[in-house]
């Protein structure tokens, strides 16, 4: 029996004729302990389904259960990593991850509490700013403020919505290599949403593409074979990462594509001269006001010459 499994979910916004479909029948599985990558283009609907593995959105129709209890609504065994970091603006680094291990972990006592929240803040490497306010921090460290909040809560599921989009490059590689490291040491089941290829295949043991909205659904899943931990730079020249990446591309460029549509539509433009804007500027001493044409009518006048 899978740890996560979603059967056959759809999902729409707005209601009626006006109603958009997000997600059709999909159809996911995934075993405790596991790092599943979602690939998919920007629109199509993944940030929907991590909404929906969370429980803050409600699936239309289908069904999304965690450990074979039934997903009604948001949970502490479901931890989620932002793109935008959601940390309290007014509180330190220590204050932020305190504040979920102190909603979490209610029956615990303060010493126990801080001493966690302490081992998660070492954990991602930020012990140094424990007492710096989130304007203080790059956007780097604000991610692992966000990463280890949600670690520090134990989760039995961590969902990750494009937590490094929005990083720079360099910052982006370092803070894939910790994740990669936090994960094979805490072993924790990870759904990680991206519309990076590559980053999915340094992290991932499954890649899953979405495909275009609207009525986005999951396609073939693609097994990442190479052997952990990863570099980057020999995994560059593996054969393996060239024909998982190929697989992967080969759905998003092709089956997983959005189609173009065409209609043709019957525009019927107003029968309007519009007015002359010379008015007013030198050299013009026309003042003819925006009329029809029908009311335009051709006159013969005689003038003394």
């Amino acid at each position: 029996m899978a740890f996560l499994e979603l059967s056959h979910v759809e999902k729409s916004y707005g209601k009626g004729a006006k109603a958009f479909q997000v997600l059709t029948d999909i159809n996911l599985q995934v075993n405790k302990g596991e790092f599943v990558a979602i690939v998919g283009y920007s629109g199509a609907g993944k940030t929907t389904l991590i909404s929906l593995i969370s429980g803050l959105l409600k699936p239309d129709k289908g069904t999304v259960k965690l450990n074979d209890l039934e997903i009604v609504e948001p949970g502490p065994d479901r931890a989620v990593v932002f793109q935008n970091y959601s940390l309290l603006p007014w509180m330190s680094v220590y204050e932020n991850v305190y504040l979920a291990v102190d909603q979490v972990f209610k029956n615990w006592t303060a010493v126990k509490k801080k001493q966690h929240t302490d081992d998660y803040i070492k954990m991602v490497n930020l012990s140094a700013a424990r007492d710096k306010k989130p304007s203080e921090l790059s956007g780097g460290m604000r991610q692992r403020v966000s990463l280890a909040r949600a670690l520090a809560m134990d989760p039995q599921i961590l969902l990750m919505d494009e937590p490094l989009s929005a990083l720079d490059a360099l910052t982006r590689a370092n803070l894939q290599d910790e994740i990669e490291k936090i994960w094979r040491e805490a072993r924790k089941t990870v759904v990680l949403i991206t519309n990076d290829v590559d980053e999915a295949i340094l992290l991932a043991d499954r890649i899953i593409p979405l495909s275009a909205g609207p009525s986005a659904t999951l396609g073939p899943e693609v097994m990442v074979t190479i052997e952990r931990p990863r570099n980057r730079k020999q995994m560059n020249h593996d054969p393996n990462y060239k024909e998982i990446r190929g697989k992967v591309l080969s759905f998003l460029l092709g089956e997983g594509a959005k189609k173009r549509q065409f209609v043709t539509r019957r525009l019927s433009l107003p029968d309007i001269e519009p007015e002359d804007i010379s008015q007013g500027m030198p050299g013009f001493s026309s003042n003819r006001q925006a009329r029809r044409k029908k009311e335009i009518k051709e006159e013969v006048v005689e003038i003394d010459s």
